[in-house]
């Protein structure tokens, strides 16, 4: 039997069916921001969630999120959205994951790219099946400046702080990568004010994006704004009634 599709897939018009990436300065509210999504489940692989009412499950190494993956995957749960707070330790607990499994110290001892290959390959199957479930999938991460060096001059560039090749893997799965970010607005009194922004559109100086296209540029840093764009941009806009007949 052919396992070719014989109709097109449709677009997600859920935000429990997309990867999304949000990453800020330490504090900003990334945690509170994914806390709020529908059925949330928080994969908390450092501490940081004293403050908030939540469900999650104390991640302490690779192997804790691999059997918490295996039984998400089962179903049998409640839950619509997996967040792993942070993606930036999750990758750090597969490279000991792997450096254990492997008896090496370091990545470099088993020859050139062997030992980086095998944490990529890993990190990315294991976030590859997660993003596959029918769940929503929220991987949070904090921010970092790293200097650009261009043919026309240096400029600095804020990205998420997880390792280059491991940013990578993230940002090519995530439908949305949101750059959480203080905005300097001036308030009644004249005086500037700063204001929590979600960056959603990409810049040069920092990384963001939407593959959806249904989210305005800058939002304000609250989930009821975010699921309320993207759903007034999934919503079948009304269409004009039909001019009357003139007799």
């Amino acid at each position: 039997m052919s396992i070719l599709p014989t109709a097109k897939t449709p677009p997600r018009a859920n935000l429990q069916d997309l990867t999304v990436l949000a990453y800020g300065r330490t504090k900003i509210g990334k945690s509170t921001l994914c806390s709020q999504a529908e059925g949330a489940l928080f994969l908390a692989t450092e501490p940081g969630l004293n403050a908030l009412d939540v469900y999650q499950v104390p991640i302490l190494n690779w192997e804790d999120l691999r059997k918490a993956c295996g039984e998400i995957s089962a179903g049998n749960h409640p839950f619509r959205t997996v967040i792993i707070d942070t993606v930036d330790n999750a990758y750090k607990f597969c490279t000991q994951y792997v450096l254990e499994t492997n008896k090496i110290e370091h990545e470099s001892d088993l020859g050139y790219g062997k030992g980086y290959a095998l944490i990529n390959n890993e990190f990315q199957r294991v976030l590859t099946k997660l993003a596959f479930l029918p769940y929503g999938l929220f991987l949070i991460s904090h921010a970092k400046e790293m200097e650009m060096d261009t043919r026309t001059g240096k400029y600095t560039r804020i990205v998420p702080t997880l390792p280059d090749k491991a940013r990578k893997i993230v940002l090519g799965m995530a439908d949305m990568v949101l750059y959480c970010d203080l905005q300097e607005e001036p308030a009644d009194d004249g005086a500037p004010r700063m204001r929590r922004v979600i960056r959603t559109k990409p810049s040069l100086y920092y990384e963001a994006g939407d593959r959806t296209g249904r989210l305005p540029e800058v939002l304000d840093l609250d989930f009821a704004s975010f699921r309320n764009a993207f759903n007034e941009a999934t919503s079948p806009k009304p269409q004009p009634a039909a001019p009357l007949a003139v007799k």
